[in-house]
């Protein structure tokens, strides 16, 4: 969820697979009232250089980390299906992670 407004954002830039599908392409550029997208950069390098500044910062052992905020977080709802096809939701998408929810059930 974005905390702030999109006038802070200064560069929007697309990562991974599904950046690459004209439609998240466009809707991405309305959400962001037309700004630019960033597409110079290899949406698959970016996910692996992602990864590999997340393992060093997780790491704190290696010093010439970039300045970077990455968040990992929940792609989907997570939550237990409570009568049918009713899902209570304990974590929302996009929330990040780690996380710990508890809620209570009874039966």
């Amino acid at each position: 969820m974005l905390r702030w407004t999109r006038a802070r954002v200064d560069d929007v830039v697309l990562v991974g697979g599904s950046s690459r599908i004209p439609k998240v392409q466009q809707l991405l550029q309305n959400f962001f009232k037309g700004k630019e997208l960033c597409k110079s950069i290899n949406p698959d390098e970016a996910v692996a250089y992602g990864a590999a500044v997340q393992a060093a910062l997780l790491s704190k052992g290696i010093k010439n980390v970039p300045k970077l905020v990455l968040q990992d977080v929940t792609p989907l709802s997570l939550g237990r299906s409570i009568v049918g096809d009713i899902m209570n939701v304990v974590i929302p998408r996009n929330t990040c992670i780690p996380v710990k929810k508890k809620r209570i059930y009874y039966s």
